[in-house]
């Protein structure tokens, strides 16, 4: 469908400075004709029909007796409207009706989210089959609303609306770097905005358990490092996110990923804890001992006393990267294993899988894990959560496990939203490692890699396996997250895979999901989100008084992917935190709008000559300003690389664009170019991120494509 749209104010292009303001007023300035801006895409949706004005702001009108929780649902749709369309005029409001069924099965897996939206030119009508259905009705309406040099306006639509997956998740790990209450709560209003229905939360690992314990209360003395929340903050959230459509899965991770745990009660450990002196000592290595009764007797007390704290039925108990080493090399725990004929830690995890299974389902719980339980024969009714390659979820649901798939959602590899919005969940071949990746670097397939590689063989799912897959997770494992940058780092690409498992499997245009993408960002953070002051404050913080050249340096770049930027981070600790690279955005809006313009340069629209010279005039100059800004401060000077590169970009850009290259301008170009996709080339998977160089400060030049159209395009 095309309709004519103004896009709303750009005030989610981040950093706002010289550069942003350019491309608000050029690239997003000649995209008008376009559909409207809702993320996620309605199953269906009629052609929109002209907006109205909303000069009086508007009023809810119910059809059916509203509950306390549909109530304030409206109350905070009405204070969100406020900020993004400005207080009421003096005019006639605009009339909501809205009828809601009840839905006994509200805030399970079987919940009822269907809704219908007609807004015409004298109100609107909203319908829905529950109050799920009323909360993603009320989160489309608000995005149909846009402010105009005229005024508030809505557009005129018909939506028949319902998400493709059942679970549509968001996995925040709060035990690496934690994060307060508000903080929270501020991802649980923004995952509401998008029909996003499953906070999994992730709260104990080797670096921390973050949930006070009356049972075994050195797990907060000990485990926690003074960062925990207290009983009544766990049920404050659980009680947020309910009011907003949104479930709470715990997870609490046994038996690996248990430093935390075995500080707090070594006797459960398989291993005696290392000193803390050891350089390079991986906190994810501990594991439990599955063969001491004690371990089973603490899982069943600790889990009864955690699930009673979440009302939701699904509890993810982990399960994966046990070191198998901490069993084998255990005496007493290897000859356990030959007395009871375990061939391998793998098998000895599935039993103690199958126990701890036993002990939630006595608790009233469905347990949730990650792949690895699924390598030898478990419960069936245990859901397995694939992250380590697409194929996972078809062994799963072959074996005849439900699935939630995280693999292709990792938000923590950097990758930018169009990476993952192109990952189908039904999909067993969309995600991990080819073998000629592999053998580039590693001539052998370890046991460590083969989980990871693609089985290009893997048959699709059929209809029984689709029946068994729930849904997905957009995930955020945060080693090098702090709480400063996890609104940037979560938003906006969460919105894109949000989009991937509600909205119909054909919904896949890249580009108009990019289009929409800034406009989503804009809404949320006008209606609560802090990505971009958490971002300014960044960069307040390392160039105080002379934020400028950072800013400019940042919008141009992005991270290295595929955990790069963890072994760039290895030997610094937590300096990597505040460096630029960690305000960079794995999706640089500036530099996807001057790439989206040099194509359509290069292809006839010359009329952008002007604004892409002004643009590249910027990125060239801004070099000499970083230099003089990073001459006397550390914390730049890894960036110095990265800003002479930008600007080298920016002037083979501009010489393209004057058509005046010649043979040496033109092999000195190439090599340029060539030298930046070798830096995108090696941070392009797992494999080539953790065994090839890395450019300085981690940043790659983002402006790289259309930099490349432009010289391609010269004569």
């Amino acid at each position: 469908m095309t309709v004519t749209r103004r896009p709303r104010f750009l005030t989610c292009l981040r950093r706002a400075g010289a550069a942003s303001l350019l491309l608000a007023g050029t690239a997003f300035g000649m995209m008008a004709h376009a559909a409207p801006a809702l993320m996620p895409v309605p199953s269906s949706m009629s052609m929109p029909n002209g907006s109205t004005p909303l000069t009086g702001g508007m009023r809810i009108v119910w059809v059916t007796h509203p509950t306390a929780l549909m109530q304030r649902a409206t109350t905070r749709f009405i204070t969100r409207l406020s900020r993004i369309a400005g207080p009421a005029g003096n005019g006639e409001p605009y009339v909501v009706q809205i009828h809601v069924a009840e839905d006994p099965a509200f805030l399970t897996i079987q919940e009822k989210e269907h809704y219908t939206l007609t807004t015409t030119s004298h109100g609107a009508h909203l319908e829905a089959d529950g109050p799920a259905g009323l909360i993603h009705g009320l989160a489309t309406l608000l995005q149909l609303v846009e402010k105009t040099p005229k005024g508030a306006e809505i557009e005129r639509v018909h939506i028949d609306d319902a998400p493709r997956f059942l679970w549509r998740g968001v996995l925040m790990d709060v035990s690496r770097h934690f994060a307060s209450v508000e903080t929270v709560e501020r991802q649980l209003d923004a995952m509401e905005l998008v029909k996003l229905n499953v906070l999994h939360w992730h709260l104990s690992d080797g670096t921390g358990f973050r949930v006070e314990s009356h049972l075994f209360p050195k797990l907060q003395t000990v485990g926690s490092h003074g960062e925990f929340y207290t009983q009544a903050q766990i049920h404050e959230i659980v009680v947020y996110a309910a009011d907003r459509g949104i479930r709470v899965v715990p997870e609490f991770d046994v038996p690996g990923h248990a430093h935390a745990l075995v500080q707090s009660y070594p006797e459960l450990g398989a291993q005696p804890l290392p000193d803390g002196t050891q350089k390079g000592e991986n906190l994810n290595n501990a594991a439990l001992d599955p063969t001491n009764p004690k371990v089973l007797s603490f899982v069943r007390a600790l889990f009864g006393e955690m699930g009673a704290l979440f009302p939701d039925r699904y509890f993810h108990a982990g399960g994966d990267e046990v070191v198998g080493s901490q069993w084998t090399k255990n005496p007493a725990i290897a000859a356990y294993m030959k007395a009871h004929g375990f061939q391998n830690p793998a098998s000895l995890q599935a039993a103690f899988t199958a126990q701890v299974e036993g002990v939630l389902a006595n608790q009233g719980k469905i347990m949730m894990g990650w792949d690895e339980v699924s390598e030898a024969p478990i419960p069936k009714n245990v859901v397995v959560e694939g992250w380590r390659g697409s194929k996972w979820t078809g062994s799963a649901t072959q074996a005849g496990h439900p699935v939630v798939v995280s693999s292709g959602y990792y938000l923590d590899l950097l990758q930018p939203a169009r990476q993952h919005y192109l990952i189908d969940p039904y999909d067993t071949r969309a995600d991990g490692l080819l073998p000629e990746q592999l053998e580039a670097v590693h001539k052998k397939l370890t046991p460590f890699f083969a989980p990871f590689l693609k089985d290009p063989n893997a048959p699709p799912l059929d209809a029984r396996q689709q029946a068994l897959v729930m849904g997905g997770e957009a995930t955020l494992w945060t080693e090098i997250v702090s709480e400063q940058m996890l609104d940037a780092r979560l938003w906006p690409r969460t919105a894109a895979v949000a989009e991937r498992f509600w909205s119909p499997a054909s919904v896949r245009d890249v580009d108009d999901m990019e289009r929409r993408l800034p406009l989503v960002q804009a809404e949320l953070e006008a209606t609560g989100l802090q990505a971009s002051q958490h971002e300014n404050a960044m960069i307040d913080a390392l160039a105080p008084g002379h934020t400028g050249p950072l800013a400019v340096l940042t919008q141009a770049t992005v991270p290295v992917r595929n955990y790069a930027l963890n072994h760039l981070a290895a030997p610094t600790g937590d300096a990597m935190l505040s460096a630029p690279v960690a305000i960079a955005a794995p999706d640089s809006f500036a530099a996807i709008r001057f790439n989206e313009m040099a194509g359509r340069y290069v292809q006839g629209e010359k009329s952008l000559a002007a604004p892409l010279r002004a643009q590249l005039q910027i990125w060239a100059d801004n070099d000499d300003a970083f230099k003089a800004i990073a001459k006397d401060n550390a914390a730049l000077k890894d960036a110095l690389p990265a800003s002479q590169t930008l600007s080298a970009f920016a002037r083979v850009g501009l010489r393209a664009l004057d058509g005046t290259g010649n043979k040496p301008w033109r092999m000195d170009a190439d090599r340029l170019i060539a030298d930046q996709e070798e830096m995108f080339r090696n941070s392009s998977n797992h494999i080539f991120s953790l065994n090839l160089p890395q450019p300085p400060g981690g940043l790659l030049i983002a402006i790289l494509p259309g930099v490349k159209k432009l010289v391609e395009a010269t004569p």
